[in-house]
């Protein structure tokens, strides 16, 4: 380690870090206890830290990096779009990246949601969906329909209108009088069934208690917003693809306008490219939502990119002479180009690389590797969907602060991975082979084997971050 002028040892790059940096989703004066990982490399789902040890990322970086770090085509793509046109206000102004992304990404829902409005992240996304549904209904001449629904253990983001469709009560609370209050409603999550209920019984039940409020409030209610098939954020609540179907029926019956947060769960990660896509039954007509937010992987890990699809109808309410009557929205770097390219070179790879059919074999090899977990009883809750693995550690065996306990312990067998309360969860980089996968497997049980033999009093002592 170098020194400075007096001869004390230079401060590391993690300790500069919590001294400048405020850290998202960190409690500042635990961050001097367990310093941030210091990383300076990325290549495939490997990510490198100052000391040269190299850490699987188990979570894509917050499930953003879908062909893992420094991919040669999207580096590519960007490096020629770099040269070319790398940003330009998309107010009075267009380009190629951006006109070809909104029309594939169009040509993906069969051209039912025929419209895109870009933004820059995911929160940003969830404001404009809750903003385009109020404001159609103002410009149709039903101005009382301004509450939204969203569901228990939902996340949508942490902007105050996210917020307020958001229930994770440590964010929510701090900045409750701030808020709109919304209505919020059962969640379909499939770990809440009774004794002998299935799945499919707990989405029904959900959708039941929704159809209740609806009856009461449809002409009030301007639109439900839901995560499909997985609740991310408050611990990878995965449910029926019936709910998606009952919800789509009752705002169709009811006028309510359905809002599907695909930001986490879009773009693959649950098996279909979008995850709503699994509530259309075989033979049937497809069946979309009004409104999709996407963001996260959408650009590859590369730049901040969001963006919401909408249906015709939706758009046409906002044509008319009177800019007020317009949707009223701007962000600065709205439709950058070179994020914009990014996602293009995301589409390609999905295009020519047949990456949903790949992950599915991926995926198996994955979930047999992690068989003996699925018997194991010091967890529950084991549960799977396309690209995303999870599991409960039973409260009597997790002790105090797990989270942070697993996640250090992870450092050391060379994982990058963040519980979410007692929730483990995977949810890698689409580039695994059989070899990958049961290695991945045999850390992530050996952490779990680590932190679970620890004793109470270990596990209540401040941990000290691993040194290799």
């Amino acid at each position: 380690m170098g020194h400075v002028d007096g001869g004390q040892p230079a401060a590391s790059l993690a300790q500069r870090s919590v001294a400048a940096v405020w850290h998202p989703c960190t409690q500042m004066r635990r961050a001097a206890t367990v310093l941030p990982l210091a990383i300076v490399r990325g290549a495939g789902p490997w990510l490198f830290d100052d000391a040269g040890q190299r850490y699987f990322d188990t979570s894509s970086s917050w499930w953003v990096n879908l062909f893992g770090h420094a991919d040669a085509r999207i580096n590519a793509a960007l490096k020629d779009q770099l040269d070319t046109l790398p940003h330009v206000m998309l107010a009075g102004c267009t380009h190629a990246p951006a006109v070809e992304l909104a029309e594939r990404l169009s040509s993906l829902t069969g051209g039912v949601l025929g419209h895109c409005f870009f933004a820059s992240d995911g929160a940003s996304a969830v404001e404009i969906a809750l903003k385009m549904s109020f404001h159609y209904w103002r410009n149709r001449g039903r101005p009382a329909k301004q509450e939204f629904v969203c569901l228990r253990q939902g996340y949508h983001g942490e902007t105050l209108g996210a917020l307020a469709v958001t229930d994770v009560a440590v964010f929510r609370d701090a900045y409750a009088p701030l808020l709109m209050r919304s209505h919020q409603v059962m969640s379909p999550d499939a770990r809440q069934a009774a004794p002998g209920e299935s799945a499919l019984e707990v989405a029904l039940r959900a959708a039941a208690q929704l159809q209740t409020l609806l009856a009461a409030r449809h002409d009030h209610i301007a639109a439900i917003i839901l995560e499909p098939l997985v609740q991310g954020a408050t611990g990878m609540a995965m449910y029926d693809p019936a709910y998606l179907r009952a919800v789509r029926a009752l705002c169709d019956q009811y006028e309510v306008h359905l809002i599907a947060d695909e930001i986490a769960v879009g773009c693959g990660r649950t098996g279909t490219f979008f995850a709503f896509e699994q509530a259309s039954l075989p033979d049937e007509p497809r069946i979309w939502p009004d409104l999709v937010c996407l963001s996260k992987g959408i650009s590859g890990g590369y730049l901040p990119l969001s963006l919401v699809l909408s249906r015709n109808h939706i758009y046409d309410a906002f044509l008319d002479d009177d800019v007020a009557r317009g949707f009223l929205h701007s962000h600065s770097y709205t439709g950058n180009a070179l994020a914009c390219r990014a996602a293009l070179a995301v589409l390609d790879r999905f295009e020519q690389d047949q990456v949903l059919r790949n992950n599915r074999q991926q995926a198996a090899t994955l979930s047999a590797a992690l068989a003996p977990l699925q018997s194991d009883a010091r967890i529950e809750h084991w549960r799977h969907i396309g690209m995303i693995w999870a599991f409960d550690v039973r409260e009597a065996f997790a002790g105090p602060r797990f989270a942070e306990r697993f996640h250090l312990a992870g450092r050391a067998h060379e994982l990058l991975i963040r519980p979410i309360g007692r929730t483990v969860y995977l949810m890698p980089a689409y580039v695994l082979n059989d070899e990958l996968a049961h290695w991945l497997a045999d850390r992530v049980i050996a952490t779990l084997n680590d932190v679970l033999s620890q004793s109470p009093s270990d596990a209540d002592r401040a941990p000290e971050p691993p040194t290799a």
